[in-house]
This record gives C-alpha cells, sequence and structure tokens, in this order.
C-alpha cells in the first residue's frame, strides 16, 4: 500500500520530466478512478494546460498546471508515473495524459481512491481533508506539538492524517518497534524522553524508506518479518504479538515493547 515513501517517490520521478509539458489530450480509461469530476470535464479543463513543479503533502500527490490543479490520492494499488509515448503499460492504466512530450498514465487495480481536480487552496483543503504537518523532515519541537494533548493510544494517534501527515500501518508499526513503544500505549503515558525516542525512529525509518521508495523489508526491518506466518523479533526472538489497533492489523515485540 502506498505510504509517504511511495509517494514521494512518485513526486520525485515526476519532478524531473513533468515542470512545463503541455497536456495535448486527455484520455480517460474508467471514470470510476474520476472523484469529484467527470472525463468530459477533466479533459476540457486540463486539454492545453501546462505541469509546473509537482508537491506532496502526507500520502497526497499535488500536481498543479497552470490552471486547475490535479489531486492524487493512490489508496492501495495507485501507481502515477511518467512514459514514453510508446512505451509498454504497465497494467491498470485508467487515465492517461498525452503530453507534449510523453505521457503522465495512472494505473490503479482497485480503485479505491484516485483522481480530484481543484482551483485554489481552499479546494485542496476541502479534497484532502485536515492535514497535520508532513512527516518528512518534521523536527522535534513540531512533533511534540503534534502529540500534545492527545489522549488516544499511540498507533491510530501516528496514522491520523490530522495530526501527522503521510504515516500508514507499515511505518507506524516499525517506528514503534523502533522506538520500543507498544503501539496500544496511551499518548499521554509517553514521557519527554519517549517522544524523543519516538521522534528519531520516525526520521530514520522515513529517510530510510524514502531512498528506497517504499517501506522496504531490509534485513533488520520488522517490515521484513512481519507477514510471515508465526514471525519472531528480530532483536530477542521473542514471538511477536499480532493484532488489530485502530482497526489496522499490527505487529509488536511484547518484551522489547512492553509499554
Amino acid at each position: 500500500m502506498p505510504e509517504l515513501p511511495d509517494v514521494e517517490g512518485f513526486r520525485r520521478e515526476l519532478a524531473g520530466v513533468l515542470p512545463g509539458r503541455r497536456i495535448r489530450h486527455v484520455q480517460v480509461r474508467d471514470p470510476g478512478i474520476l472523484r469529484n469530476t467527470t472525463a468530459a470535464a477533466l479533459g476540457r479543463r486540463c486539454t492545453g494546460r501546462r505541469f509546473r513543479a509537482p508537491r506532496r503533502h502526507g500520502k497526497w500527490l499535488i500536481l498543479p498546471t497552470d490552471g486547475p490543479t490535479l489531486l492524487v490520492h493512490s489508496g492501495m494499488t495507485g501507481h502515477p508515473y511518467y512514459a514514453a509515448d510508446d512505451a509498454e503499460p504497465k497494467g491498470y492504466e485508467r487515465l492517461v495524459m498525452s503530453l507534449d512530450r510523453g505521457e503522465l498514465r495512472y494505473a490503479d487495480l482497485r480503485k479505491l481512491r484516485g483522481v480530484w481536480l481543484a482551483d485554489s487552496d481552499d479546494d485542496i483543503a476541502h479534497v484532502t481533508g485536515p492535514q497535520g504537518p508532513d512527516a518528512l523532515g518534521m523536527d522535534l519541537r513540531a512533533f511534540r506539538d503534534a502529540l500534545s494533548g492527545r489522549h488516544g493510544r499511540l498507533k491510530p494517534t501516528l496514522m491520523d492524517q490530522s495530526v501527522i501527515a503521510g504515516l500508514g500501518n507499515l511505518l507506524a508499526d516499525e517506528i514503534c518497534w523502533r522506538a520500543r513503544l507498544r503501539p496500544t500505549l496511551p499518548v499521554a503515558d509517553l514521557d519527554a524522553d519517549d517522544v524523543k525516542r519516538l521522534h528519531a525512529a520516525m526520521t530514520r525509518v522515513l529517510r530510510t524508506s524514502v531512498r528506497h521508495g517504499r517501506v522496504p523489508g531490509l534485513s533488520r526491518w520488522l517490515t521484513r518479518v512481519r507477514d510471515e506466518p508465526d514471525p519472531s523479533c528480530l532483536r530477542c526472538g521473542t514471538r511477536l504479538t499480532r493484532r488489530r489497533v485502530g482497526g489496522r492489523t499490527s505487529v509488536w515485540c511484547p518484551r522489547c515493547q512492553p509499554g
């Protein structure tokens, strides 16, 4: 499932090729990925426009033009990418924008989210809903302020996009495991050292994940073993606990993460 590192990878790829490209033609192959517009309106409003530099906030990819802005949320399987005119498709391309050089394509197997149009910052905020500060590059003071006064459990709070934008299920579990904090721990119970350790873990995990363009299953990462039938902690060998927390399957070490 695309999380912040995946979407940042999409942004970086498009940042090198998209700015200045003019949209010549819009082909909507599956209107099911359009959320607040129609195929006809998308084509009418975007044809002839030039893309500006892409941005990202949390899990949202923001593709401004000199007219409307395209907002892309990849859901579980969405993948926006640039391709040469004659490049083979990756599969499940739902939207293809032919440019003056190459194509912007949006592929998506499950179509859980999709593409929106926005005309202003207010429109963007209406589409995305409340968004906290972006997790990537967030300093300790901003992180501490984001958690201050929260009373929910740790993992659901980290995944709440209105608190911190960009963290998903895999990232939250990895961060909690590295910080040695149980994902069910009440945020109000965290002391200053816990918050500092949690922020350091988030920073390290995000920096490495962004380099890989995904949450990687590296040899010393919880992500590598979390989906095994009977996973054990890579630090201490204890059998990992698997339970739903905040509606998401969560994995942690009952010995390394006691509180």
